[in-house]
């Protein structure tokens, strides 16, 4: 199945490249993640816990990351094993251009999967991966931008203590601890 889409993003080139490449950005943004570590050069471990139609399954399996153009894109490949569940296997090739107001990223997504899951019927898989690519970059978006909504005086204050942590991971990405 494949699938492709764009989104704005409020935030520079350089931020949302450099956020694409954190474990800890990762494992915030890939809907069901439960561990994310490694590093771009060698490649993310991660685990993973989804419920796809009838079966879940806990996913452990490496994403590896290549075709790295600095602020521009990146293709990002992973492969996970759910045991019985079966497995999947996929890619992303995820690029970034100025726009007015911020980053324009476009993904074009190929994935794969075999054992149970693709008993499931290609519907309900295609419904799945769509909504899992949609997930993770509205997570990254979310991430990168913060909330836009309006809210309360207690949960402005709870969001300016989240943006200062969000703001001290990408401080800490371009080294300014």
């Amino acid at each position: 199945m494949k699938m492709s889409d764009t989104r704005q993003i409020a935030a520079a080139p350089s931020d949302v490249y450099a956020a694409l490449l954190s474990p800890d950005v990762l494992k915030s943004c890939v809907p069901g993640a439960t561990e994310v570590s490694g590093d771009p050069e060698n490649g993310f471990e991660a685990t993973v816990v989804q419920k796809v139609g009838p079966v879940k399954a806990t996913f452990k399996g490496q994403v590896i990351l290549s075709e790295m153009i600095e602020n521009e894109s990146l293709t990002i490949t992973g492969e996970g094993k759910g045991g019985a569940a079966g497995f999947a296997k996929g890619g992303a090739v995820v690029k970034m251009s100025p726009s007015e107001g911020g980053t324009e990223l476009s993904y074009d997504v190929e994935a794969k999967v075999g054992g149970k899951l693709a008993q499931l019927g290609s519907r309900i898989i295609d419904g799945f991966a769509k909504r899992m690519a949609d997930q993770f970059f509205a997570n990254l978006q979310e991430t990168l931008e913060g909330s836009a909504e309006p809210v309360s005086e207690d949960a402005a204050a709870a969001d300016a203590q989240k943006d200062g942590a969000k703001k001290g991971w990408l401080d800490r990405l371009k080294g300014k601890d």
